[in-house]
């Protein structure tokens, strides 16, 4: 952090803000210039205290990091690509993963449905919420154990690894024992007891981007969840809300080129949030690949038009076969390999 001294401060004044420095837990290197006076300090911004609260002293006209604030997961502290381990799976660079299933467990027939389906079609891995959080406390909101139940049983008969959501941490036990990744939410991303707690837990964790998050605020949640220790962390772009309503939201895949030059961490996309229409899946998942994404996750329903929830970005698992097919040029193209089931 450098802190930049009004023009011509006395002695009295240099030797208070290096005082205040101390305090904080860094040390202070003072360089005079003709005009300027400038203290760079050294130390641990993680450890320490917050060095913007000088910019209150009456001496000071600026304070500027010189670092990032998301450390551990930005391409300075980890220029090498992070790979995610999900089983004997690996989610990062040069792979192209797709994650499908529904967006909520319903039933044992539609889960099994799902599952059955999106392996056929070559998904890596199987999503599905047990937990489901709504902003109508009258809609659906998951089976919950039941639905967990339901998920190990697809899983046992697939061998597709686990994506489910976590709303709680009361909840974080019970879908330790069935999830192989845990899902955050949007509305959950800025959750910050609830990132730490999970963090702790060991297991990947795919992190959606948050309703009106930046890119900024995205990457400073899972700097929450690296500095518990767990680095096994899965960026997910998922649309972001703004004045269209051609769309549910306006999937940003801006936020995808910048989070891969930001972090080395892997970025997958999330068309059907992205975008709510199944229409438009096709087009977005081929625009993710090609902007540089590790993978999309994708919701698929045995009989989309009964779904109790977001029926209308959902497609059968005949049509995810389509799409999966329109899919294979452009992940080439971008030169990835598509890892299948």
């Amino acid at each position: 952090m450098i802190i930049i001294l009004k023009l011509r401060p006395t002695a009295g004044q240099i030797a208070a803000v290096e005082a205040r420095v101390r305090e904080l837990g860094y040390e202070p290197h003072k360089i005079v210039g003709e005009i300027r006076t400038v203290i760079a300090c050294v130390g641990d911004e993680t450890e320490n205290g917050d060095l913007m609260s000088i910019k209150s002293m009456d001496e000071v006209e600026q304070v500027m990091p010189i670092q990032k604030k998301h450390k551990l997961v930005s391409r300075d502290a980890h220029p090498d690509p992070v790979h995610v381990p999900v089983g004997d799976l690996r989610i990062g660079e040069g792979s192209f993963h797709v994650i499908a299933g529904p967006c909520s467990v319903e039933s044992r027939e539609q889960i099994l449905a799902a599952a059955h389906g999106v392996k056929k079609h070559g998904a890596t891995m199987l999503r599905g919420g047990a937990f489901k959080p709504r902003t109508s406390p009258y809609d659906f909101q998951g089976l919950g154990k039941e639905g967990l139940d339901l998920l190990a049983e697809a899983k046992a008969e697939t061998g597709l690894p686990i994506v489910t959501e976590i709303v709680s941490e009361t909840h974080l036990d019970m879908i330790c024992e069935v999830a192989d990744v845990l899902q955050v939410g949007a509305r959950n991303a800025l959750n910050y007891s609830l990132l730490t707690t999970i963090a702790q837990s060991g297991k990947p964790i795919l992190l959606k981007r948050g309703l009106s998050a930046t890119v900024k605020e995205w990457l400073l949640a899972a700097e929450y969840i690296v500095s518990k220790g767990n680095h096994n962390v899965i960026l997910c772009e998922r649309g972001i809300r703004t004045y269209e309503t051609a769309t549910r939201n306006t999937l940003d895949l801006n936020a995808v080129a910048v989070a891969k030059l930001e972090t080395s961490l892997p970025v997958i996309v999330d068309p059907s949030h992205g975008t709510g229409r199944s229409d438009l899946l096709l087009p977005m998942s081929r625009a993710a690949a090609a902007v540089g994404a590790d993978g999309i996750i994708i919701e698929i329903h045995p009989e989309p038009e009964v779904a109790l929830s977001d029926s209308a970005q959902q497609i059968t698992p005949d049509e995810f076969g389509v799409l999966m097919e329109g899919l294979k040029p452009f992940i080439e193209a971008a030169g990835k390999q598509l890892v299948t089931a």
